[in-house]
């Protein structure tokens, strides 16, 4: 089932996805079945480093991206047949990310679509995660989503596939590059998320009372006080247990992001609450989550943990909507690092 059905768009889109540091390649047929998703990961790469280093992963992309591909393609079931093309279009993440690295999926997507003589679509890798809810559940909208990762923390009233507004966002670090900055603090190693999201397990969340910046103002985030409490506090209590400190830490990001959820659910009147991004991993956020929206009647939205990271499968069936709603995006689109939610790729 290949090709491009008139009314419904490419039944089989491939999805590319290098914003960062995972080199990802999947199919999705009809914008929301998962025939395959393949992801290789650089963590053991950057991780002696404390973090990602941009040029390493542009390298790494390079050279992992073709097997990628290859691996989703034979995981789907398919290969180019008598010169026709395994999938209806190609979908590319142009941004935001790093430089490099989007240039390398960039330049592969558009490369295969090219050769395939299908459709290219440039995609938003924040919209992709608005997605992801939609591989694995049948959404009931509106919802809100806390779509919270490494470099961003956006809250966004979703009433729709595509129709979307921000509701607030962090106005300094991203909650996921807070817990990076203080796990490195700790020296609890990379990638910081998960190696806080362990040790907090073991202390005690009541032991330090860190801030909550604009705790009860608006739907807007503000972590960087956060991380430099954390160090002041260490400073103070050398002899404090790190479990304790990371505990109190991690309350203190989840207690803010489940508020400010639960605000947009009571402003917006939506029916359900997403999580989205690489922090929707978080055992705490994710319990939380779940038990906010039960006790304010809301549906609860909760990515396995491989929807949670970044995957070509999301940018798959954002590429599949975008194809439908706008049609195919001009080879001439270049990689926007610094995209927002609101980029939309150029139309051929």
């Amino acid at each position: 089932m290949t090709g491009v059905d008139d009314k419904t768009g490419p039944s089989l889109v491939l999805g590319i996805e290098t914003s960062c540091d995972e080199t990802a390649a999947a199919v999705v047929e009809d914008g929301r079945i998962v025939r395959s998703s393949v992801v290789s990961s650089q963590v053991d790469l950057h991780a002696r480093f404390g973090g990602v280093v941009p040029e390493l992963a542009g390298r790494a992309h390079l050279a992992l991206l073709t097997p990628v591909v290859a691996e989703a393609l034979e995981r789907a079931g398919l290969a180019p047949d008598g010169g026709r093309p395994p999938v209806g279009a190609v979908a590319a993440t142009y941004g935001p990310g790093l430089v490099g690295s989007l240039l390398v999926g960039l330049a592969a997507g558009k490369a295969l679509a090219m050769a395939w003589h299908v459709p290219f679509v440039g995609v938003n890798h924040l919209e992709a995660h608005l997605f992801a809810a939609g591989l694995e559940a049948e959404v009931e909208y509106p919802v809100v989503v806390l779509l919270v990762s490494g470099g961003h923390t956006v809250l966004v009233e979703e009433r729709g596939p595509g129709d979307y507004r921000v509701l607030g966002q962090t106005l300094d670090d991203a909650a996921g590059e807070a817990y990076d900055k203080v796990a490195r603090y700790l020296g609890l190693g990379y990638p910081g998320g998960p190696a806080i999201d362990r040790i907090a397990a073991e202390g005690d969340p009541a032991a330090f009372a860190f801030p909550r910046a604009l705790y009860h103002e608006g739907f807007d985030f503000s972590f960087s006080g956060l991380k430099t409490s954390v160090v002041r506090t260490v400073e103070r209590h050398p002899e404090a247990p790190t479990a304790d400190v990371a505990a109190s830490f991690q309350e203190a990001v989840v207690d803010v992001l489940v508020t400010k959820a639960r605000r947009a659910l009571a402003a917006t009147g939506a029916k359900g609450l997403a999580l989205a991004g690489g922090v929707a991993a978080n055992s705490l956020l994710r319990r939380r989550a779940a038990e906010a929206a039960a006790g304010d009647g809301a549906a609860v939205y909760v990515p396995t943990l491989a929807m949670c990271t970044d995957n070509a499968a999301m940018v798959a069936a954002a590429g599949a909507y975008r194809l439908g709603r706008d049609g195919p995006t001009t080879l001439s689109l270049g990689a926007e690092p610094n995209l927002s939610l609101s980029g939309r790729a150029r139309a051929a």
